[in-house]
């Protein structure tokens, strides 16, 4: 997650620094209204990130019990 999030960083940083200086001023409203949606995409991106990741430990935790499982069959017989 804080890689997803500092390459966000670094890329914003990156595209900020490669506009021109005069288009760069913009009111404080409209650089607040900016910020907040990014904010917002940002949660959103990691909400999705971290459901994926449980999802993946859920499948893994599924292939071990099943893993287990069978390896207690063999060891019974």
């Amino acid at each position: 997650m804080k890689r997803i999030a500092a390459f966000m960083l670094l890329v914003a940083l990156s595209v900020a620094g490669s506009i021109p200086a005069k288009a760069q001023r913009i009111s404080v409203a409209e650089n607040a209204r900016q910020s907040q949606k990014a904010a917002k995409k940002q949660q959103k991106m990691l909400r999705k990130a971290d459901k994926k990741q449980r999802k993946a430990m859920k499948k893994y935790a599924k292939a071990q019990r099943k893993a287990v499982k069978k390896a207690n069959r063999r060891a019974s017989r």
